[in-house]
């Protein structure tokens, strides 16, 4: 098996660590295989493929799309080190409203599976840092939503606390008047 796979504490979102093949030379990982990925449920179409390079501080987020263009994320930091936050919004959820956060580095190699249903935020820990990842469909502007990354009622712990956020992202909705169609599937 070239990957493990960790459910985190909200159920759906997986950190993958792949394996990684290093010697004086540089290493090699495979960053994506379809049947092992497939086996955790994690989709084999992406349309879209989208790069993003930001300096300390930055803060994007947190997104996410509505359906009918949901959005399922994978991705990974190529440069420089990132805190990846997660946030469930499928209403009926056990999780429902709260979040979990990880380190995401070009050093750890870490890969993050956020499947539709969730809302995502990054902060850039590092200047230069590239993060890579790939999504289940083409964005859409009519779909697009966004929650305020300091909503009082999420509470995320975020590792800076003057954050250079675009016009955007500082005003968007709190968590509570975020238009969202999520359900949890029943149990």
């Amino acid at each position: 098996m070239s990957f493990e796979f960790i459910k985190l504490t909200i159920e759906g979102p997986l950190l993958i660590k792949p394996k990684v093949h290093s010697d004086d030379r540089g290493f090699f990982i495979e960053s994506f295989k379809a049947s092992e990925f497939l086996k955790q449920g994690i989709p084999n179409h992406f349309l879209q493929s989208n790069h993003s390079k930001s300096n300390k501080n930055v803060l994007r987020g947190l997104h996410f799309q509505i359906h009918p263009k949901a959005q399922g994320k994978l991705l990974r930091v190529i440069s420089g080190k990132v805190f990846d936050v997660i946030v469930d919004i499928r209403k009926g959820s056990a999780s429902y409203g709260k979040w979990v956060g990880t380190e995401l580095s070009a050093d750890n190699k870490h890969i993050l599976w956020i499947p539709e249903g969730f809302a995502h935020g990054v902060a850039f820990l590092e200047d230069n840092t590239e993060l890579l990842y790939n999504t289940t469909q083409e964005y859409s502007t009519e779909h697009e939503r966004s929650i305020q990354w300091n909503d009082p009622t999420l509470n995320i712990q975020w590792p800076i606390t003057k954050p250079i956020l675009s016009n955007k992202d500082a005003m968007a909705p709190l968590f509570e008047d975020c238009e969202n169609n999520f359900y949890s599937k029943p149990q």
